[in-house]
């Protein structure tokens, strides 16, 4: 099992100010550690903010880290209803803000500091005998240039929402697509609220088969009632959208059931035209300032914005120079991938892990969090904090509690959907669980 550096003048260094790097930030300053949180956006949850209209399948009592809230309570937080389930924005107010501004937390905290390279001072990657004496080293863009910082160890729980999968059929961005990136909505879209100019009284592509595509569906459908002209279509690179549209009333979250349900009654009904087997070679821009998605063989649609919900990457680039063992196929931690490969795995079925699942060949680095998840779609926020708990109690030297498991899930799962279905509006989930999906006939991120 990783430990890290003997140095204990130099930081733990945390990639990201989400709530999986502040509960990380937790855990460290309960167990006396000193955390510096590394956090590329202006703000805790810069890439929740980015959604703050959307709605999380999970309740509050899946949302939030024992150690975070032993923070905040004694300083009067309350935690929010259990039962109740929060949108992107109510996430960010009601619990990340308070706990980035807590005092032990805050002070550790760098804005604007994009991480973009990890590796060790004074070698590269191929270097083996001594490696351990060279500290870690974790190069920063910020406002002011680059600079170098050396870390007792490394967290990072920078989540994937930067770099998002292409359109193209086979993993490489179709033809055109940087140059109708104009056309682009991405896969999050205020589709009722800020953006819904974009779309009200034209036409919609959305691409991919999971809950995010799925939630943008509903809203245009919802946004078509009101504003004629609003055309959907639905692509889908496989043949079957059945696997989104799930258990219905069986389904043990009934949110998601309803979600699911809504589909294909919106599709069965022609308000969304579905487009199996619609696997995206090339886009280009018409002379009417539309763009055309090119499928295989002659298959081709023309419209005024596309909605690319088809998952998510982890960014790998800034890691280049450390030692991972990686899944070939998911690209997570090797002892991890298959415990969540999509083909084989859907939200529920991965068992709670930790520090000895998690920890690399490059000592004291882990990776957590969305992108301990790599490319399959199936993350839990709880399992993200356990997954914290865990590597600090094991950079903290103590194995015992790092290999104890102190998770348990309901059999179901914890999967993201919105509050209040049928009544309320269908909004995109948080990334708590099949977020995305696959955009073929099995589940793909």
């Amino acid at each position: 099992m990783s430990t890290p550096s003997s140095d204990p003048k130099l930081p733990v260094i945390v990639i990201g100010a989400g709530p999986i790097g502040l509960a990380a930030a937790a855990h460290l300053v309960t167990r006396g550690l000193r955390p510096l949180v590394l956090e590329a956006g202006a703000f805790a949850g810069a890439a929740i903010r980015e959604w703050g209209h959307v709605s999380l399948f999970s309740p509050w009592g899946f949302n939030t880290d024992a150690a975070a809230r032993a923070l905040l309570e004694p300083r009067g937080w309350v935690a929010p209803d259990p039962e109740r389930v929060p949108t992107g924005a109510e996430l960010v107010r009601e619990y990340i803000q308070p706990l980035a501004a807590a005092p032990e937390i805050s002070p550790h905290i760098r804005y604007g500091a994009r991480v973009v390279g990890v590796g060790r001072r004074g070698i590269d990657k191929t270097r083996t005998v001594g490696r351990e004496r060279h500290p870690l080293l974790v190069r920063v863009e910020t406002s002011g240039g680059i600079e170098e910082v050396e870390a007792a160890a490394i967290i990072d729980a920078s989540g994937t929402w930067s770099t998002p999968n292409p359109l193209g059929a086979s993993g490489y961005p179709a033809a055109g697509e940087a140059v109708c990136a104009p056309w682009l909505v991405g896969a999050l879209p205020d589709v009722l609220g800020r953006d819904r100019a974009r779309f009200a009284g034209r036409s919609t592509l959305v691409v991919g088969l999971g809950h995010s595509a799925a939630n943008t569906l509903l809203a245009l459908v919802e946004l078509a009632e009101s504003v004629p002209g609003t055309e959907i279509f639905w692509a889908i690179r496989g043949h079957s959208p059945h696997r989104l549209y799930g258990g219905g009333d069986a389904d043990e979250l009934p949110a998601r059931g309803a979600l699911g349900t809504r589909l294909r009654a919106a599709v069965d009904s022609g308000r969304i035209t579905l487009l199996r087997d619609f696997a995206i070679h090339s886009l280009g821009a018409t002379p009417a300032g539309r763009v055309k998605v090119k499928a295989g063989g002659s298959t081709e649609i023309v419209v005024d914005a596309i909605a690319a919900a088809t998952g998510f990457r982890p960014d790998l680039d800034m890691l280049r120079e450390v030692r991972l063992d990686l899944d070939p196929v998911v690209e997570a931690p090797a002892r991890l991938a298959p415990l969540i490969d999509p083909n084989h795995h859907s939200c529920g079925t991965v068992e709670p892990h930790g520090a000895e699942i998690l920890a690399q060949p490059e000592t004291g680095v882990y990776i957590v969090g969305m992108k301990s998840y790599g490319r399959a779609p199936t993350f839990l926020l709880a399992t993200g904090y356990e997954q914290v708990r865990s590597v600090v109690a094991a950079i903290a030297g103590d194995h015992e509690a790092a290999a104890r498991v102190e998770l348990i899930l309901p059999e179901s799962g914890v999967c993201c959907v919105a509050p209040g279905v049928p009544e309320a509006r269908v909004t995109v989930g948080f990334p708590t669980g099949l977020e995305h999906g696959f955009a073929g006939e099995v589940a793909r991120g």
